[in-house]
């Protein structure tokens, strides 16, 4: 295999692997020597990116990757002497190895991973610095990545993951899965954080692309490791996995191949993904049990509708429009009450829509008020007042896609 193949092979790793690795190694040394953990794990992949082009690719590349972090974990224990504060006790240094092997079944990589999780999104870290340990640590992204997923720069995402581990440290955070009472407070914050990660992918603020699936594809991860944990496995983690793979269903056939965006409307329905739309329903399923009704219950609900309508004509809508008004009940808010106005167009006409829309005033700002504004009034045929709000959409989005759906709007304005 050329080096070539094998740094593909390596980067592939190392965005599904990385952030196991480093989970496992610091529940071994301790969250407080995370940063050595993830040296180990640069130092792993390094390795491979020097033999393998040499010495061939290896029958279990992730084995392989395993091996070499656990056996540099082991010398980091010894030199350190690291092992006796951990046993409280001499050991052999067979039993030294044994106890790091535990550490390495596939349930101890898992327990790891959201231990971890629950450290990246305690409650007292900031939205930001949550989604940014997040994506480095669990997710395996560079800071050059995120930062360009944020439109920011890599000094403060730089900053935002130096602040939240010293937070951590000051805090006293430990990496645990909390009990009682305080676990179902604790899986809601994980929830919301991986939900508004999801969001970012789903619709990108970055100029260049409209849909991250890096992004969602990690959410979904994450979201898929609290699921198949019996104590994180709440009704609302299976109804946020159930949204986001009937979202992800769609990613298909919502650009053509020149990342134009196409809309619900005009997309061809043979191009979504049948297999993972099944997928959202098992879960939705899953997340029936008990007498809780989330905003997850209710967003997966409406996606549900948009999957099961054979045409955009044969959508549903009193349907979407029900679960929209129970939505704005429990989860009130502008991009809610923007949303149902969507659904209220299809039901009762554009102007009982332009009417909802004009009263949601903390939005005069967002680039999507503006467009549905558009959108309502080119129903009306006041085509004035469609390009006005075209125009100031147009100034507020930074989405190159988007840009150029407005511009095609304006267009057809007669």
């Amino acid at each position: 295999m050329s080096s070539s193949d094998s740094s593909q092979l390596v980067a592939h790793l190392f965005r599904h692997e990385a952030g196991r690795m480093v989970s496992v190694l610091a529940a071994m040394l301790g969250f407080d020597r995370i940063e050595l953990a993830e040296d180990i794990v640069q130092d792993a992949m390094v390795q491979a990116l020097r033999s393998w082009p040499f010495q061939g690719i290896p029958e279990n590349p992730s084995a392989w990757l395993y091996r070499v972090a656990k056996n540099k974990a082991l010398d980091v224990v010894r030199r350190e002497k690291l092992f006796r504060q951990i046993s409280g006790d001499w050991a052999s240094e067979r039993q030294e190895e044994e106890m790091m092997e535990r550490f390495f079944f596939e349930d101890e990589i898992n327990d790891s991973q959201l231990r971890m999780l629950f450290a990246c999104c305690h409650p007292s870290l900031p939205f930001e610095s949550k989604v940014a340990m997040c994506l480095k640590i669990l997710c395996g992204l560079s800071i050059r990545e995120i930062a360009n997923a944020f439109l920011t720069s890599e000094e403060t995402i730089t900053k935002r993951i130096y602040r939240a581990k010293e937070k951590i440290r000051a805090n006293e955070i430990r990496l645990e899965v909390p009990t009682g009472p305080q676990l179902p407070i604790r899986v809601n914050a994980v929830l919301k954080s991986i939900y508004l990660l999801f969001n970012e992918g789903y619709t990108s603020s970055h100029p260049d692309t409209l849909i991250r699936q890096d992004l969602c594809e990690e959410a979904m991860r994450l979201t898929l490791l609290l699921t198949q944990t019996p104590r994180t496995a709440t009704p609302s983690a299976h109804a946020l996995l159930a949204l986001m793979c009937f979202q992800v269903a769609r990613f298909e056939a919502r650009t053509d191949a020149t990342g134009a965006i196409i809309l619900l409307k005009d997309q061809d329905r043979t191009q979504w993904n049948r297999a993972l739309i099944a997928q959202g329903k098992r879960q939705l399923t899953a997340s029936a049990t008990g007498s809780e009704l989330s905003a997850y219950h209710l967003e997966a609900a409406i996606a549900l509708q948009h999957c099961l309508a054979p045409s955009y004509e044969k959508t549903d809508w009193p349907t979407i429009l029900n679960y929209y008004d129970l939505l704005l009940d429990r989860k009130p808010g502008p991009i809610v009450a923007l949303n149902r106005a969507v659904a209220l167009a299809e039901v009762d006409g554009p102007m009982e829509a332009l009417l909802a829309v004009l009263q949601i005033k903390e939005l005069e700002t967002n680039q999507y008020y503006h467009a549905i504004l558009g959108d309502l009034y080119a129903q009306l045929h006041q085509t004035d007042r469609a390009r006005q709000h075209y125009q100031r959409a147009l100034h507020l989005t930074s989405s190159g896609a988007e840009k150029q759906l407005l511009r095609k709007k304006i267009e057809t304005l007669v």
